[in-house]
């Protein structure tokens, strides 16, 4: 099961869950026990490709086709 990264809109807590692909979608409960947190977009930055600058991708590897650089 991936995680995924919650942003709770009543408090502004963001935190992450572990979750069924098919309830990635689906509202999530805070830590501080408020309904209807919902998913964020997780972005991944990488250090020290072989030519030593950073790079950025999705966490999604590229499987989205969003065009950036795994």
């Amino acid at each position: 099961m991936p995680v995924y990264e919650y942003y709770c809109r009543e408090c502004g807590s963001k935190f992450e869950k572990l979750r069924a692909i098919s309830a990635a979608n689906e509202p999530a409960e805070c830590p501080e026990g408020h309904e209807g947190a919902i998913r964020t977009l997780s972005v991944i930055a990488r250090v020290g490709g072989s030519d030593g600058e950073m790079s950025f991708g999705c966490a999604c590897g590229g499987a989205c086709s969003c065009g950036s650089p795994s």
